[in-house]
């Protein structure tokens, strides 16, 4: 099977259902496109083009399919951020480690001190969107769910510099230290406290850290990020410098791009039949607390599915552009 079939197929498989969109999704995109150019960002109409065709907003709209259209812009210009600053560290002319630990301190400084401070390693029209992105949620949000979303916004920059530490070395990771890696890199760990944005439900430390929903969270983490290692290995191949599941299979193990990419599908099957297990085996928190806990784990399985759906209609994945006959 191609890489393609074996995405379809593993589509196919989850058995997480899909959450469409609401209709303000579009318009959404359609206001992130606009905002873009007026905070400064050099886009020209090539580079518009292509964050349209991106759908960021739906994306965000398929993880949180209960945003009001305000809260939305929010997380749609979150997700961009996110985006933009994957790109700057991964593409042709991408930041140096020491560009990108100054990156990651002063957004970090600007999540937990406020707009009023500016720092050099965050400046111009990323510190923008990010300023806006963060203003409802800042707002709306109780300290202690603004600390543990930056503390996810740091682990994940974290993992972006050590990956590009290793690139600037040469270094290629084994699978089991890629795994644990890319559970930074991914960045899911940043979309799930958005989820008690969203509900206006934030969760007790205790509860969210809970050991039982960190072992969830994680698992859905490896499959949204096995799923796009999939979706990328063809750009992976060239820029990762081996940061890919399947890269790190056909490294270790010596084996041919087929093998690995099968190899890859069936960790992939593995923890979603542990994702299922686990799921199911969640007890009551008491009935002050369940409804909250119920959407925090439905917020894992949206990011899972919604990871998988919008796969098929990004334009930053080869696969978007032959998309199945049927399906959401």
């Amino acid at each position: 099977m191609t890489t393609g079939e074996i995405l379809r197929a593993l589509r196919g498989e989850c058995p997480i259902p899909p959450r469409l969109p609401p209709p303000h999704a579009d318009r959404v995109q359609d206001w992130l496109l606009g905002l873009l150019p007026e905070l400064g960002l050099p886009l020209d109409a090539a580079a518009l083009h292509r964050l349209s065709r991106g759908a960021f907003a739906r994306y965000a709209a398929r993880l949180y399919p209960a945003a009001t259209e305000a809260d939305l812009r929010a997380l749609a210009a979150l997700f961009t951020w996110f985006f933009l600053v994957d790109d700057a560290c991964d593409g042709p002319s991408r930041l140096t480690p020491e560009q990108i630990r100054a990156l990651r301190n002063g957004t970090v400084a600007l999540l937990h001190e406020g707009t009023r401070l500016r720092q050099t390693g965050l400046t111009g029209p990323l510190r923008r969107l990010l300023v806006l992105a963060w203003r409802e949620p800042r707002r709306r949000m109780p300290a202690r769910w603004r600390h543990r979303f930056a503390d996810a916004v740091a682990r994940h920059l974290d993992g972006t510099w050590q990956e590009a530490v290793n690139k600037e070395a040469g270094r290629r990771p084994g699978v089991d230290e890629y795994v644990e890696l890319r559970r930074s890199t991914s960045a899911a760990e940043v979309s799930y406290p958005l989820v008690e944005f969203v509900s206006g439900r934030p969760l007790p430390d205790p509860v969210y850290h809970h050991p039982l929903l960190r072992q969830i969270a994680r698992t859905g983490n490896d499959l949204l990020s096995w799923y796009n290692d999939l979706a990328s290995l063809e750009r992976d191949r060239v820029t990762a410098g081996g940061h890919n599941l399947v890269l790190a299979i056909e490294a270790e193990l010596g084996v041919p791009e087929a093998e690995a990419v099968e190899r890859a599908a069936e960790h992939w099957r593995e923890a979603m039949r542990r994702f299922v297990a686990l799921r199911a085996a969640v007890p009551s928190f008491g009935p002050a607390l369940d409804e909250a806990v119920a959407d925090h784990l439905d917020g894992i399985a949206n990011a899972v599915r919604g990871t998988i759906d919008w796969t098929f209609e990004s334009a930053r994945y080869p696969v978007s552009t032959t998309p199945p006959a049927s399906g959401p």
